[in-house]
């Protein structure tokens, strides 16, 4: 893929995020995605990221906002920076009490891209600072 296609397909993952599409998303990795979550256990393969989707909309409402996506000059790698505005809906087992808590976190992801496909995404945030949030 070449660099635009592979911003493309970035800029089209993140507009499934915010339209609340895990569906959309999940038909832009490949089977084999490796899934590697801030603070968690690696997931891999496509039925494990969309099972990770689903739950995030339960737990949680997300926007990604101020949105910045980098790729290499031959499309195989983007990382994009973002800032997450988010509400906290249900209280995930180990995490604080969900009470439809706001939060506002700086974030950043990680990926490779092969054949059409994203092959791997890491995210990254800084959980002491949402639970901070989520906590006050």
């Amino acid at each position: 893929m070449s660099a635009n296609e592979t911003r493309n397909l970035i800029e089209t993952y993140y507009t499934a995020f915010n339209a609340l599409d895990p569906e959309g998303m999940t038909a832009l990795v490949s089977d084999d995605i490796e899934h590697r979550v801030n603070e968690g256990e690696t997931r891999r393969g496509r039925a494990k990221f969309a099972e990770f989707g689903a739950h995030m909309g339960v737990s949680y409402r997300e926007e990604l906002k101020d949105i910045v996506i980098f790729v290499n000059e031959d499309g195989s790698r983007a990382a994009a920076e973002f800032t997450v505005h988010g509400e906290y809906l249900q209280t995930d087992p180990g995490l604080p009490e969900a009470k439809g808590q706001k939060y506002v976190l700086p974030a950043g992801s990680f990926f490779d891209v092969k054949g059409g496909r994203i092959t791997r995404v890491t995210t990254f945030y800084n959980l002491s600072d949402w639970v901070r949030q989520v906590s006050a």
